[in-house]
């Protein structure tokens, strides 16, 4: 184990931070908060008690990569109201028009947003006095008389203190009612597709959920048998997704991605006159206030303790490192423990400096034991180290190219465009978690008892392959017999990546090499 003195400088920082803000900084950041115990599911699918009542503000997962047909731009996607069932009729699925939905990003390593992307969306009914339905009639355009409910955005950005308007009464894709109400849902979603001001493009409505993965690993990692798992939970269930293409410089710090190409994303959903407690209990001064967070995946889900799961959901990243039960679970986690009870796995050595490079301050040689230098803060060439903070981001080096055949394990598997650089639709997070948390990303080597995680490695659609990218939404029911029974390719899949031991993660003069020997037949 390190000594205090040896530890990176991250550590000492949150160390440091912790010491001088103390308690008081921790009731700032939990505030008052009364907690019933909850059930946590998936990326980040009900991943707090108090969220999981709020399906319209729950972030589910968020997505950052650059675009792989345009690749001087970046792609944003943010899902929200986990496990909607296709037949969810009469009202179907509406994101909230009394909230804000959110994606930021942190371009300087502050832990604050200095780009923020927000929506409002606006419901208008046509005929809500004698009509109950949805649709009157076939729908094949988004302003059809036949449809009874559509939602519009304002879609506004925020600078340096100035908020401009991007797109105002954009039109959502309606929730996919069925094949007799919408004929051709692709030509209603192609139409949802809006080009904004200085080469972005901008999407909202219903999509596929691209979060693939066997949701049983909450029962006790599979109750311990890794013959029973393969069921991908979340296939034939839809969610609500707002998707942004942008230019890369409008995302990097100084607007130069050629300099400072690292920037950090989450989203976040705020609703009026609202405090997180139990009772969502309303505000006297009526603001709006922060109920809903999500950066990487499966953070609030495996990483923070119970106890603070609401609390993490209300703050910003600038804050994480004042909360010391949430600092202190990723330097010493949960989920090692858990594995070495259930499956005998010893778990890695503590402090885990490796699990705070990918989730407190991005990857890079100086920040601790994983010897590379991929998406840290710290290498844009005009970050302020004075400013830099651990704070809890989904980071992006845009400077990294699209992979031609993306490998579904990301830099794992020596495929440095994906998690946790960024994440892609593909990105098989649960199976790259579970190694990571294992000490893959420090030691170069999958953990063989864990090589072949959930046997959840694709969606159950394909993705496409233009922006927004995410598959349509499914029409039959999760519980027929034929939902997510035949597994589709998925856009570049790579279902064959070696489950053998990875060689050593490497920085060379022509980027990073991970030397992997396959996996010996048996």
């Amino acid at each position: 184990m390190k000594t205090p003195s040896a530890r990176p400088r991250a550590r000492r920082v949150l160390d440091h931070s912790l010491l001088v803000l103390g308690a008081g900084a921790l009731a700032t950041g939990l505030g008052a908060l009364t907690l019933a115990p909850g059930v946590s599911a998936a990326s980040s699918h009900r991943e707090a008690p108090l969220i999981a009542g709020d399906p319209r503000a729950d972030n589910t997962d968020v997505y950052a990569f650059t675009s792989p047909d345009r690749s001087d731009t970046v792609t944003l996607v943010a899902n929200w109201i986990p496990f909607e069932e296709p037949n969810g009729g009469p009202n179907f699925y509406a994101f909230a028009d009394d909230a804000r939905y959110h994606i930021k990003i942190d371009n300087t390593g502050d832990g604050r947003p200095d780009v923020t992307y927000t929506w409002r969306f606006r419901n208008i009914v046509r005929d809500d006095a004698n009509q109950f339905l949805y649709n009157t009639g076939p729908v094949r355009t988004l302003n059809d008389p036949n449809l009874n409910f559509r939602q519009v955005y304002d879609l506004t950005v925020t600078d340096h203190g100035r908020t401009r308007t991007l797109l105002h009464d954009a039109p959502v894709a309606p929730s996919r009612v069925g094949p007799a109400s919408m004929p051709d849902y692709a030509s209603l979603r192609d139409q949802a597709v809006r080009n904004a001001p200085g080469g972005a493009k901008a999407f909202a409505g219903q999509a596929d959920d691209p979060f693939f993965a066997d949701l049983r690993v909450f029962d006790l990692l599979y109750g311990g048998n890794l013959s029973e798992v393969g069921q991908d939970t979340l296939a034939g269930y839809n969610v609500n997704s707002v998707a942004l293409q942008i230019p890369k410089k409008d995302l990097a710090l100084r607007g130069n991605p050629g300099r400072n190409p690292v920037v950090g994303i989450w989203s976040t959903t705020e609703r009026r006159g609202v405090n997180v407690t139990d009772s969502r209990a309303k505000d006297t001064d009526g603001g709006w206030r922060q109920v809903s967070r999500l950066g990487n995946p499966l953070v609030n889900e495996v990483v923070v303790p119970l106890k603070y799961k609401d609390a993490f959901n209300s703050i910003s990243p600038d804050q994480d490192r004042t909360v010391q039960p949430v600092v202190d679970k990723v330097y010493d986690p949960i989920l090692p423990k858990l594995i070495q009870k259930v499956y005998g796995i010893p778990a890695p050595k503590t402090p885990r400096d490796d699990l705070a490079e990918i989730y407190l301050t991005g990857i890079c040689k100086a920040c601790g034991p994983i010897q590379a230098d991929l998406n840290a803060h710290s290498l844009n060439k005009d970050a302020n180290p004075g400013q830099l903070v651990p704070a809890e981001e989904l980071r992006l080096n845009m400077a990294v190219a699209p992979t031609a055949k993306p490998q579904r394990l990301g830099v794992l598997a020596g495929d440095l465009a994906g998690f946790p650089n960024g994440r892609r639709l593909t990105d098989d997070v649960i199976d790259i978690s579970l190694q990571a948390v294992e000490g893959a990303a420090q030691t170069g080597k999958l953990v063989p008892a864990l090589a072949a995680g959930d046997k959840v490695n694709a969606n159950d659609l394909a993705f496409g392959a233009r922006f927004p990218y995410l598959a349509l939404p499914h029409t039959k029911a999760v519980n027929s017999p034929s939902t997510g029974a035949k597994r589709s390719s998925v856009l570049h899949p790579d279902n064959a990546v070696a489950i053998g031991g990875l060689g050593a993660l490497l920085l060379g003069t022509g980027g990073f090499r991970v030397w992997r020997r396959r996996a010996a037949k048996v």
